[in-house]
């Protein structure tokens, strides 16, 4: 991450404990969701900020709920995809991973004793519009974005969602989307002239992937902070 003193570059990193840059991503992790992650991720660093995913560390003796507890406790900021919560198939049963967690991140904003977490954001994606409704109905208040499973329009709903929050001076969501594609293009060149298949690209473990992103968007000097 980048900042300017007296004309000179500062290199410098978000540390992972900056609860108000944090924010917890609430997501489906099969296969068909990265075209949807990795634009997500690079959105979220961008504009500076930190994805915390349960993806970001592999232990398997830990406890995949007192992981996301921790997570959603590090967490101002939250993102929450209900885009796979429908079954798109006979006999498939609904995906009740991301409501689940969902009701996690509210319960810890409205019954944690420490003031701090009164203040939780949270941004509530779809796949289709007020799809949701039908399965969650408790949140049919909310106002919940639809990205169509598009991933230059999640681009965009998010980046108006920093906007939203208050973050001055953002670019457009439309630059951001050519930016991840140009990130996108080294990224997938270097890798395979390093001898990475693109099976290999594939299943990349999400902390490597996010250290390539870091890595672009310093060398690039495109951190775009929110002001």
């Amino acid at each position: 991450m980048v900042q300017l003193r007296n004309g000179k570059r500062l290199k410098f990193k978000i540390l992972k404990n900056s609860f108000e840059k944090n924010i917890f991503i609430n997501c489906p992790f099969d296969n068909d969701y990265h075209k949807l992650l990795r634009p997500l991720l690079f959105t979220i660093i961008y504009c500076g900020y930190n994805p915390r995913i349960a993806l970001e560390r592999f232990d398997s003796a830990e406890l995949r709920l007192d992981k996301i507890k921790q997570l959603i406790d590090q967490s101002s900021l939250s993102i929450h995809d209900l885009s796979k919560i429908k079954a798109t198939e006979k006999n498939e049963y609904y995906r009740l991973n991301m409501p689940f967690e969902i009701g996690l991140d509210l319960g810890c904003k409205l019954y944690n004793p420490d003031k701090k977490y009164r203040n939780k954001r949270s941004l509530i994606l779809e796949n289709e519009r007020y799809g949701y409704q039908k399965a969650l109905s408790d949140i049919s208040s909310s106002d919940v974005k639809c990205h169509g499973g598009d991933p230059e329009d999640l681009v965009i709903e998010v980046r108006n969602w920093f906007s939203e929050l208050g973050c001055l001076n953002l670019i457009s969501g439309s630059t951001i989307w050519d930016d991840y594609n140009f990130f996108f293009t080294d990224f997938h060149e270097d890798r395979t002239l390093k001898g990475f298949k693109e099976k290999d690209l594939d299943k990349m473990p999400v902390p490597e992937f996010i250290s390539y992103i870091e890595k672009w968007i310093l060398k690039n000097n495109k951190q775009n902070h929110c002001a």
